[in-house]
């Protein structure tokens, strides 16, 4: 493909720290420099749902550790200088309708095969599980471990 026609074209990432998703992003890179794509590293962060308790002492600083984790995750990636353009975006809001809302008009959304979150032996973590049956564009879903 060349550079004209993948002018503007973007590949959406989610990223939590996981070995998952750092795969997932190294995967993103990879395929970034063969088209020409930009890199658009998305990490989320919500309030804590806690039923039935009144919701105390919220982490104020919450948003600014999540930046942290994504710039540290991206830094272990892709070292100091990144060989395509990594747009690291923080973002309140449930992971899978956030990844989705953001991968409108990307070329690919990518995502891990699971997360911090969910059962360690699922083949399939609930944020990929939705985002696989609801994105607008392909989805490449990276195992731990594969590149």
């Amino acid at each position: 493909m060349s550079t004209e026609q993948s002018a503007g074209s973007r590949i959406v990432v989610g990223v939590d720290g996981s070995p998952s998703l750092k795969q997932a992003l190294r995967w993103a890179v990879d395929q970034a420099e063969r088209t020409g794509a930009v890199v658009e590293a998305v990490a989320c962060w919500a309030y804590p749902t806690v039923y039935g308790w009144g919701m105390t002492g919220v982490d104020p600083e919450l948003p600014d550790i999540t930046g942290k984790m994504l710039a540290q995750a991206v830094a272990e990636v892709v070292g100091d200088d990144p060989p395509v353009e990594i747009r690291e975006s923080v973002v309140l809001g449930n992971a899978a309708e956030v990844l989705l809302d953001r991968a409108h008009g990307a070329e690919r959304l990518v995502v891990g095969n699971r997360g911090h979150g969910g059962f360690s032996g699922a083949l399939l973590g609930s944020v990929g599980q939705h985002c696989v049956q609801h994105a607008h564009c392909s989805v490449v879903v990276v195992r731990d471990g594969e590149s």
